[in-house]
């Protein structure tokens, strides 16, 4: 199955999306990918989940890669006595470590972390920042807050802390449990991690996973943006949590955010996810916004590997519709003539190494010569990173003996995945190359393709060697 685009699709799956039909549904739509939001599923739906799409991926013979995302800490209010109190800007309010419900001076915060870390001045956002406090008086049992806007607060409610940095992790002891859980089934390609406030907190759950998934660091708090650079250097990819993010800073900083992340990744040789509301309206609407139409094509004109549908394919009335309607957006965006342009003007400089050189001349050649497709043959991946990395015209076959990092790169820009057997020698991998082309619609006899490897075969990031052949009328190599 040949996607008539580059950027790929992350879907998630739920109530509206959970049974095996939709699944297959949802990727002949047009989902490379799936996630599992484990905010919302627990460990039995997660492998019944996953089962679910590892038969789909049976069936059309395609790698098709899984995301679990991680809850993260839920920090909230505690209950009221009548459930809600009215507020009125200006007013105090506290906020204790008191269990006894609340009323319209004070309320509990259960969470000692937060009491002894927040500072005078600082900000608390409660129920999406629909309530806005200042804090006023600390003294790690208790803040005083004045009430900036916002005119109720009722139980329960979500805390966000722009202004403050936590001693503690951002891993639960529902989080550990989930991620031991998604690493045990070992079909789970990617973990997305939520609320990380610095590198640190990557590096935590790096030790756990042990390379068994690609770590995906969710960009949703003003504090990770402060150390970017370290987290990107420690995950193996970005999301673009723009949600939350827009709820902890201006809501009008997001775009620029989003643009400063998906060219900071591409430099790094890292995918990068844009997510969250953007086909918001499809939850209930056959049709999305023409402001939503034009949130997608950013996102794709910005050259993010991939876009993401949240509620949309999950809960929504219309997902297999979304799915369409995201893939028919990115195609038009992608045969728009500004569209190369604006590609080839955020292209990074190569980094100096033999293998980002061949990976630079590849693109080049191919683009030159007006080669049928790239291959790249890569066993651990980064081969096809890099060669994702360069954001060529020409298609991309990335080939893997490894179906783990076939699965994994489904997220990257570009790439299409094949698993196949490791080549024997250079005349087996050029011969294969060729076979694989023609075989996956890329190439007629009498195309040419240029293949990229690593000489010795199967030495991972040793990309060095660059080759062009002809393939002939039988779908072999002619050199």
């Amino acid at each position: 199955m040949r996607r008539q685009r580059k950027v790929k699709i992350l879907a998630t799956l739920g109530p509206a999306s959970s049974d095996e039909a939709m699944i297959r549904k949802l990727h002949e739509a047009g989902a490379d990918l799936f996630r599992i939001n484990m905010s919302h599923a627990s460990h039995e739906i997660m492998r019944d989940l996953i089962g679910r799409i590892r038969n789909v991926e049976k069936e059309v013979g395609r790698p098709i890669g899984i995301l679990c995302d991680i809850q993260g800490p839920k920090l909230r209010v505690g209950k009221f006595a009548e459930g809600k109190v009215q507020l009125s800007a200006g007013d105090t309010f506290t906020l204790d470590d008191k269990p006894e419900p609340g009323d319209a001076t004070r309320v509990q915060l259960p969470h000692k972390e937060i009491l002894e870390a927040v500072q005078v001045g600082h900000r608390l956002l409660i129920d999406d920042g629909r309530l806005q406090l200042e804090a006023v008086k600390v003294d790690g049992k208790s803040i005083v807050t004045k009430v900036i806007s916002g005119t109720h607060i009722s139980d329960r409610k979500g805390v966000s802390l722009p202004d403050t940095t936590l001693a503690t992790g951002a891993l639960t002891e529902k989080d550990r449990k989930d991620i031991d859980a998604a690493i045990a089934t070992e079909e789970v390609d990617w973990i997305a991690l939520s609320f990380i406030q610095r590198p640190e907190d990557v590096a935590e759950v790096r030790k756990i996973v042990r390379g068994r998934a690609g770590l995906m660091s969710k960009i949703e708090k003003p504090q990770a943006l402060e150390r970017i650079d370290e987290i990107i250097e420690l995950s193996d990819a970005l999301m673009v949590a723009r949600g939350d993010l827009g709820v902890e800073m201006p809501i009008e900083a997001v775009p620029g955010i989003q643009k400063q992340l998906t060219r900071a990744c591409r430099k790094a040789g890292k995918p990068v996810v844009v997510a969250t509301q953007m086909l918001e309206s499809m939850i209930s609407a056959p049709v999305p916004t023409r402001a939503e139409v034009s949130d997608v094509a950013t996102a794709v004109f910005e050259g993010a590997d991939a876009v993401m549908l949240s509620a949309e394919s999950a809960a929504g009335d219309y997902p297999v519709e979304a799915v369409s309607t995201m893939a028919a957006i990115a195609r038009k965006v992608e045969k728009d003539p500004n569209y190369s342009g604006i590609i080839y003007a955020q292209r990074p400089q190569p980094e100096p190494t033999g293998a980002d050189a061949i990976s630079l001349a590849a693109r080049q050649i191919a683009e030159t010569l007006n080669l049928a497709a790239i291959v790249c043959y890569t066993s651990s991946g980064t081969t096809g990173l890099r060669a994702s990395r360069e954001r060529p015209q020409t298609p991309i076959l990335a080939l893997s003996p490894v179906i783990q990092t076939a699965r994994r790169l489904s997220v990257c820009w570009g790439l299409h995945c094949v698993v196949t057997e490791d080549a024997h020698d250079l005349d087996d991998m050029v011969d294969r190359a060729c076979r694989i082309t023609h075989r996956e619609g890329f190439g007629s006899a009498g195309d040419r393709v240029i293949v990229t490897a690593g000489v010795p075969l199967g030495t991972p990031g040793a990309t060095n060697m660059l080759r062009i052949a002809y393939i002939s009328s039988d779908g072999q190599s002619a050199v």
